[in-house]
């Protein structure tokens, strides 16, 4: 009988720790939909405020989060493709155990068509994807984007750059930054897109 309602107990507790979660999740998208916004999870290039701008305007910080049972790579959605950062680029993995820090921006509903550009959406590059996201202020439930047909291919030192520069921009932590700043990159020392960032940040 004691057994009994101990598990009778352990499943209300779960229950309404569940419901507060949904309840949290729900009332976090309503706020966003209300002002004709959606959020956005970034962990790649777009964690720097400057990169993601220059297609998306609207994008504004709202706070840094981390998802669960995810790992971050880079490659490329084709074999020995060439694309503007010379190099493979961010993309999430499910990994169990493992996690990915990042930055929830929200936009314009007017820039979500902008920002599937930018991730070549219509191409196949990309797919987006809706992921729960642990923050100080509960989970939010936003947008990302995953890589399709994913080849392994290190990034240029370019992107690994503005990747860094995005972590260090919003305060990720520490130790996920050493992390980054450990990312093996190839060779490629030519004109990238973060010659576009480097003037906006001027």
């Amino acid at each position: 009988m004691i057994q009994k309602l101990m598990n009778e107990h352990f499943f209300l507790t779960q229950h309404n720790i569940l419901f507060v979660c949904v309840i949290s999740v729900s009332v976090t998208m309503s706020a966003a939909a209300a002002t004709g916004r959606f959020m956005y999870f970034a962990f790649g290039s777009n964690l720097l405020r400057e990169r993601l701008q220059l297609a998306n305007p609207s994008a504004t910080f709202c706070t840094t989060g981390r998802l669960k049972d995810y790992v971050l790579n880079f490659g490329l959605w084709e074999r020995h493709v060439d694309n503007a950062w010379h190099g493979g680029v961010a993309t999430i993995e499910f990994c169990p155990g493992a996690e990915v820090w990042g930055v929830i921006w929200t936009l314009s509903n007017e820039n979500l068509t902008s920002l599937d550009n930018q991730e070549g959406v219509s191409q196949g590059k990309y797919s987006p994807l809706e992921v729960l996201v642990e923050t100080d202020e509960g989970l939010m439930l936003c947008r990302t984007y995953q890589m399709n047909n994913f080849h392994a291919c290190p990034p240029s030192p370019q992107y690994k750059q503005v990747v860094c520069l995005g972590a260090e921009q919003n305060g990720l932590p520490d130790e996920y930054l050493k992390r980054l700043e450990a990312i093996e990159t190839n060779t490629y020392s030519g004109p990238s897109i973060l010659d576009q960032i480097k003037s906006v940040m001027k």
